[in-house]
């Protein structure tokens, strides 16, 4: 298939969905890990169309939802600092710290920005000499080049007063979180196809390996979802555990070698706290020695207070698939897209708001 129409076909979603009606003789559990394919499983009605022994449930794939609020803390206090300008991506602008959000720093008079891209960020730099330019650079592997990249030119172009606040976070110790909490009950993974699409899939062997549990990396239309679980579901009937690529039109094994050696340039693994999870580790990235002097934490000496999350949002059930966002007894009463409990109902990857926009059952 050629056309993205090709991946939003009826005709093949009837196919693949009669093809594992034939197939599943027992329930399974399968958990797809990115916030982009739970949206488009609940949009697309995927969930009620599979057979009753299948069931998703939804990881902690949404790097808007996973950062703690002790990091939007510091992105606050940064950007109602005199002098500076917090730049981020819109996603994050009215998720709730611990006090407030970033619109409401903005509201009150911070200069926060809006922008698409961390290389926005370093123009306003440019642009403004004489402020301190800080993008808030949150996300999983997909988002850590061009960050990175921003940094790189940073020092190329001799822009010295541009920083970023770093919290990206990596799938794989998640993954690994997840399959040893005891609680645990997924039976496989659909991998994010955009996080491999930079990774690649060797990084994902020893979790197969290790837990015994078969991970598919998908795309995110109907057929690439459909396709993913009937792939997932025959290792699981025939007792297999493997890595499989169903994105291969897009993930080569290998990744993207010259955006995995522009990461390595400027980040260095981390231990990373996440919402309703706590901290896992090596499981983010930081900016390394090489590049401290474009750490926002270094330069501005953060050392701020932790802070509890609240204890109102079920964040970290719901991103540990232990719970769907409709059994939150706030969902969709104190807790609303306009006004969020908590950041599951604010990103456009979040399963809250994709309940709440898209399941009816708002």
């Amino acid at each position: 298939m050629k056309y993205l129409s090709e991946y939003r076909n009826p005709e093949l979603v009837q196919e693949y969905l009669a093809e594992l009606r034939k197939l599943v003789t027992r329930p399974w559990t399968i958990m797809e890990i990115c916030g982009g394919q739970t949206h488009s499983l609940v949009k697309n009605g995927i969930m009620d169309m599979l057979p009753q022994e299948i069931t998703m449930v939804h990881g902690p794939g949404c790097p808007v939802c996973v950062t703690p609020l002790g990091i939007i803390d510091e992105a606050i206090y940064l950007a109602e600092k005199e002098g500076v300008i917090l730049c981020s991506f819109g996603d994050m602008i009215r998720v709730p710290g611990s006090e407030k959000s970033l619109l409401e720093a903005k509201a009150a008079g911070a200069d926060v920005r809006i922008l698409y891209s961390p290389l926005e960020a370093l123009k306003v730099a440019h642009d403004n000499p004489g402020k301190e330019v800080v993008f808030f650079a949150v996300g999983f592997e997909t988002t850590a080049p061009a960050n990175a990249l921003s940094v790189v030119q940073a020092r190329e172009m001799g822009i010295r007063n541009y920083s970023i606040l770093a919290s990206h976070v990596l799938v794989p110790p998640a993954m690994e979180a997840i399959l040893s909490d005891p609680e645990n009950k997924i039976d496989a993974f659909l991998a994010a196809g955009h996080v491999c699409t930079i990774m690649g899939v060797e990084e994902y062997i020893p979790v197969v390996d290790k837990y015994e549990v078969p991970i598919v990396v998908t795309g995110f239309e109907p057929v690439d979802l459909l396709q993913g679980i009937l792939m997932a579901v025959t290792q699981l009937e025939k007792g297999e555990a493997k890595l499989e690529n169903q994105y291969v039109r897009v993930v080569k094994r290998e990744g993207n070698r010259l955006a995995k050696d522009t990461i390595r340039e400027v980040f260095k693994v981390a231990d990373r706290d996440w919402r309703g999870i706590g901290t896992i580790p090596v499981s983010g990235y930081e900016v390394g020695e090489n590049y401290a002097e474009y750490d926002a934490r270094k330069k501005f000496k953060l050392n701020l207070a932790p802070v509890g999350e609240n204890s109102e949002c079920i964040a970290g059930e719901i991103l540990k698939g232990m719970k769907k966002p409709f059994e939150c007894p706030n969902f969709g009463t104190k807790c609303k897209p306009e006004h969020p409990l908590g950041a599951p109902m604010v990103s456009s990857e979040g399963a809250c708001a994709a309940y709440y926009h898209f399941a009816g059952v708002s």
